[in-house]
């Protein structure tokens, strides 16, 4: 997929702030881990040496998780969700199912990063359901195949744009 093709990750202002003060922390701990992983390499014989491996495992998540942050937060757009007259990222979405009205959810279709700043649920544009709605519109019925392989048929009711 191009970056033309990708859907955008909207963030809130919050979020984003709140993402920042992550990596922030995790790039100043570098120190920290690679000062862990000198004095555990000074135990001895690496083979045997469970802390040494267990420094690196971490440091290892850490800095995948200072890359994903760093490329999020780079392409990342910021601010009020965009009115949009059919479903986009950083709108919030009800629908129903299988044809029964009364079987409903709604949820923030954006960036799971934003979870917790929200009460809503919120699913991933690149999730199945998150993939069916893109660009639908109210009264637009699409299908999608949830991961068991079972098709799903839902309705979007309405949307609106996520204002925190």
């Amino acid at each position: 997929m191009t970056d033309r093709e990708a859907p955008a990750t909207w963030l809130s202002q919050d979020a984003y702030d709140r993402l920042q003060a992550e990596l922030d922390e995790l790039i100043a701990g570098r120190p920290v881990i690679a000062a862990e992983i000198n004095a555990r390499r000074e135990e001895g014989d690496l083979r045997e040496n469970g802390g040494y491996h267990a420094a690196r495992e971490e440091q290892g998540k850490q800095e995948g998780r200072i890359r994903y942050l760093q490329e999020l937060l780079r392409t990342a757009q910021v601010g009020e969700a965009p009115n949009a007259d059919s479903v986009a990222p950083g709108t919030v979405v009800t629908i129903h199912f299988d044809d029964d009205e009364e079987d409903t959810e709604t949820f923030l279709l954006g960036s799971r990063e934003i979870a917790a700043t929200t009460d809503l649920t919120v699913y991933s544009p690149e999730s199945a359901l998150g993939k069916a709605i893109l660009g639908a519109r109210s009264g637009q019925t699409v299908t999608y195949t949830a991961p068991s392989g079972a098709d799903i048929k839902v309705t979007v009711d309405r949307f609106e744009p996520f204002t925190g």
